[in-house]
């Protein structure tokens, strides 16, 4: 394996250490000194990759963010798209509720947390322009009503998707009626 193969392999044992670690005891128990324990390096090897704790946390963001773009495939018509997404977002969460919980923990934080806030809104401000653009094009195919607000219903798809991440909407399954219920505003189901 190359030098540049090892460090970004070196690099995504600790993104994947952190994001084991927020998953089981929030943001709040992610210690630097754990996270490179977790990762089997010594905590100059984290700093060297990841120097800031924030730098951490984009690492984190940025591969929790990959996730959820599998489920954006390009294929099909634009609410073909926008229907599979949400489905296999719900699916997604059901098999990998860990990344539910390290949203939630960082949507959280965000509030409380200026540098954790301004990564966050940044992923947020990315998802929300991807999903306007697929509403705009469905509505112009004629999918979904022109008359809706592509920026308006994409914030309220990203807020159920994000809503959903809470352990009282996960617990009992309120978070995939939530998604079902909006496949069908939208008029997405049962196709």
């Amino acid at each position: 394996m190359s030098g540049r193969a090892v460090s970004e392999t070196r690099k995504e044992d600790l993104v994947l250490a952190a994001y084991k670690l927020i998953a089981e005891r929030g943001f709040e128990g992610l210690r630097t000194r754990d996270v490179a324990a977790e990762a089997g390096v010594n905590i100059a090897t984290l700093h060297y990759y990841f120097p800031t704790k924030e730098a951490l946390i984009r690492g984190v963001l940025e591969h929790a963010m990959r996730r959820f773009r599998t489920t954006l495939e390009p294929h099909g018509s634009p609410a073909d798209q926008l229907r599979n997404h949400l489905r296999s977002v719900r699916k997604l969460m059901t098999d990998e509720p860990q990344l539910g919980m390290v949203m939630g923990e960082l949507a959280l934080r965000s509030s409380r947390d200026p540098g954790v806030r301004a990564i966050v809104n940044e992923m947020f401000d990315t998802w929300q322009a991807a999903m306007g653009g697929l509403l705009r094009k469905a509505a112009r195919e004629g999918s979904l009503s022109p008359a809706l607000s592509s920026g308006a219903v994409a914030a309220l798809i990203i807020g159920t998707l994000m809503a959903s991440t809470l352990p009282q909407m996960r617990e009992a399954r309120r978070g995939e009626q939530a998604l079902r219920q909006l496949e069908k505003l939208l008029g997405l189901s049962g196709r």
